[in-house]
């Protein structure tokens, strides 16, 4: 009598067993699917590319904030009067005052001027925060005078913490660094007073 109870315990453990086995099997093709449809471009790869708005009603002068496009920081400044004044300071110490040698997108035709904005808003800075050496992000300096890894005579802007290059406030690179080239500046456009799109202007997406 026991060995018969015990042929049915094991008959029914045998089949307990295949049957999770079976569930196990079904469990790991269901989590497959869900992981291999993850390989497909999500929505928010597919618009990386597309052009994105900046709301800056609330950037207030001297202030910085930034925003995301293809998948890179971009710097948008509101300069105060004194920021644009050390502007102009800035240019016997940098490497290309003129922007003559873009990085790596073209500089838009209505940025080409010292301080690299439009003119209708030229106290909107908006630049790609991309450190043309090996690609850290800068971060802002925007206090003139001495300061740690900076010249005494610093007249204000980014310092790549890198490997210390050191972009003045419309994003130019400053002479002997090891940046070769000033950041880039996207294509963008103001839709209202408070909003920029950024990677389109009047002649379309960038």
């Amino acid at each position: 009598m026991r060995d018969k109870d015990n042929d049915r315990v094991d008959g029914s453990r045998r089949t307990w067993l295949i049957a999770t086995s079976v569930a196990g099997g079904i469990g790991g093709v269901a989590t497959v699917v869900p992981l291999v449809g993850s390989f497909a471009p999500s929505e928010k790869a597919r618009a990386a590319g597309a052009p994105v708005e900046a709301d800056i009603s609330a950037l207030a002068p001297g202030s910085m904030m930034t925003v995301a496009w293809r998948g890179k920081p971009v710097w948008i400044l509101n300069r105060t009067d004194r920021m644009m004044a050390d502007v102009k300071k800035a240019d016997p110490g940098l490497a290309d005052p003129n922007s003559e040698h873009p990085f790596s997108m073209p500089m838009p035709e209505y940025c080409q001027n010292e301080y690299r904005s439009r003119t209708e808003h030229k106290n909107i800075l908006v630049a790609v925060a991309v450190c043309t050496h090996l690609g850290c992000t800068p971060t802002a300096r925007f206090q003139e005078g001495p300061q740690p890894n900076l010249p005494d005579d610093w007249p204000g802007g980014f310092l790549c913490p890198c490997h210390g290059s050191t972009y003045d406030l419309s994003g130019r690179v400053f002479k002997n660094k090891p940046a070769p080239q000033n950041l880039d500046i996207p294509r963008y456009m103001f839709a209202s007073a408070t909003t920029i799109v950024i990677g389109k202007d009047e002649k379309g997406e960038a």
